[in-house]
């Protein structure tokens, strides 16, 4: 026999090799099957669920899987993770938000929204909330209207006629800022001028003694209660009084649709940390002023239980 012979063929060669590595990667998945991670519950390490899916139960042994289940419809878990629940997909059919679906939403990955046609948003990032009309350019467009930003119209120019024109853009803005500031003073008075009732007889010095007497509590543990003494319409007023933004009280409406309790505790919560200690005083003396003394009342019965 001479030496090429008594050699092992090439495939027999290959053969053990492919052998080897499918034992070695086998050896490591059964010293660690976990293959996203672990996690510590009872003095054991159990294996992270999949993304897609929740932990209904703990492993009982060492290394091992729980029982992971799958996330319901309309809910989803982008991470490998031990949490015993999933969180709800984002809706992109918002009343008045102007959104539609790029993306959906699945088990692993939660649902994308964007801009419909013609609109943009101010923000300029894919979770945006609410998208507004791209502004329409008679004289023609300088830059177009994209996802995050609003068209940019071309300067008009008609020569001999265009200081005409400046001027009369320089009187109309006068007059629509006029307007605006003549607006915003009736919205201010409306809302938040003190107004005392006929029948009440308490001057203003009375008036001060009586805010002064307004406790200073802590709101945070009874934000539940107070907002259902409250209601939405009023905390509405409380905020608009307070200077709160009408995009995030529009915000706090569009978060829960149809749920005025939810949605007057979204905005008792931004209200409060705008407030800071103060809350409980200034809330007290705003619903006095606007003739809400029913329900001062019963917010100064609340927080007298702290």
């Amino acid at each position: 026999m001479d030496a090429a012979s008594s050699k092992f063929p090439v495939w027999f060669i290959a053969f053990v090799l492919l052998s080897l590595h499918v034992y070695v990667a086998e050896g490591r998945n059964e010293s660690n099957p976990c293959v996203d991670g672990t996690y510590d519950h009872g003095g054991r390490r159990c294996c992270l669920c999949n993304a897609g899916q929740y932990l209904k139960e703990h492993c009982t042994t060492d290394l091992q899987y729980g029982k992971c289940e799958n996330c319901a419809p309309k809910m989803y878990s982008s991470q490998p993770n031990d949490l015993d629940s999933c969180e709800p997909c984002t809706s992109c059919s918002q009343p008045n938000a102007n959104l539609e679906e790029k993306e959906p939403c699945t088990s692993g990955s939660d649902a994308k929204c964007r801009c419909k046609k013609d609109h943009y948003c101010s923000s300029g990032t894919e979770t945006c909330r609410i998208c507004n009309p791209c502004r329409e350019c008679p004289e023609g467009i300088k830059v177009a209207c994209s996802a995050s930003n609003n068209t940019v119209c071309n300067e008009k120019i008609e020569g001999v006629n265009n200081i005409g024109v400046i001027i009369g853009s320089v009187v109309g803005s006068l007059l629509f800022i006029a307007f605006i500031a003549l607006l915003a003073y009736c919205i201010w008075k409306h809302y938040c001028k003190r107004n005392p009732k006929p029948d009440q007889t308490a001057n203003a010095a009375d008036v001060e003694v009586q805010h002064l007497s307004a406790p200073v509590v802590d709101l945070q543990p009874h934000l539940v209660d107070i907002a259902q003494v409250i209601g939405w319409r009023d905390m509405q007023d409380v905020a608009m009084c307070s200077n709160i933004q009408n995009t995030v009280i529009e915000s706090c409406k569009l978060d829960h649709p149809n749920d005025s309790q939810e949605q007057t505790l979204q905005l008792l919560k931004i209200w409060t940390e705008k407030q800071g200690r103060e809350a409980s005083k200034v809330l007290i003396e705003i619903l006095e002023d606007r003739g809400k003394r029913g329900k001062a009342e019963k917010v100064k019965d609340i927080l007298s239980r702290s």
